[in-house]
């Protein structure tokens, strides 16, 4: 079920069960009025025009259907990782993995991007085996190496910069997750499947 909000004069903002799934139908069949989609982890923010009949699209929002994914058609990125994360052992305490288990496991899963945020390139992949799912630290590292490939709840990720951060660190990639100096600066962008692959150090 889809809940419609006013989010100032230019946007609606929808509280929903699967933000990727109406992303994906919305970007299939665009709603007249539409200027751009904002997926977040259980809201889809909707921009509009100064002219739109807001009341009419929030009617026609609020029926949309999530799209399932289409992995035929979904981009996927490859990215390579040494899984040498300084909390990969601790993972292994907290799930009662041994470390080969939690390795294995996260790189056997297929992940999608569901949205970004946190940071420009940063994104948070859906997918993650629900062996692995652990907390956030307690008290956050004032600074994740740049490439620092991550876990936290039901989240995977990987830090396109270095930068404060409290999700637990399995391994790192030399994958330029950001740069301005391509077309799309972020790699991985909303629907993008991923997956990981464990390489030598």
């Amino acid at each position: 079920m889809t809940r419609v909000r006013r989010c100032g004069d230019r946007a609606l903002l929808l509280d929903v069960d699967d933000a990727s799934g109406i992303t994906r139908a919305l970007r299939a069949v665009p709603v007249p009025g539409v200027l751009e989609l904002v997926p977040g982890a259980a809201t889809v923010l909707v921009t509009h025009g100064p002219d739109a009949d807001v009341a009419a699209l929030a009617l026609a929002l609020a029926a949309v259907e999530p799209l399932p994914p289409d992995p035929t058609t979904a981009p996927t990125v490859r990215i390579d990782v040494v899984y040498d994360g300084d909390d990969l052992h601790d993972v292994a305490t907290m799930t009662g993995l041994s470390v080969a288990d939690v390795v294995a496991r996260h790189q056997a899963a297929e992940y999608e991007v569901a949205f970004c945020g946190f940071a420009p390139g940063f994104a948070y992949l859906r997918g993650l085996d629900p062996a692995l799912v652990v907390p956030r630290l307690a008290t956050p590292r004032t600074r994740v190496p740049a490439g620092s490939v991550a876990v936290a709840d039901t989240w995977s990720a990987a830090y396109p910069r270095e930068s404060p951060g409290g999700w637990r660190l399995l391994g790192r990639t030399d994958a330029v997750l950001w740069d301005l100096g391509r077309p799309a600066p972020a790699l991985l962008a909303p629907g993008t499947r991923v997956r990981f692959t464990a390489v030598a150090p």
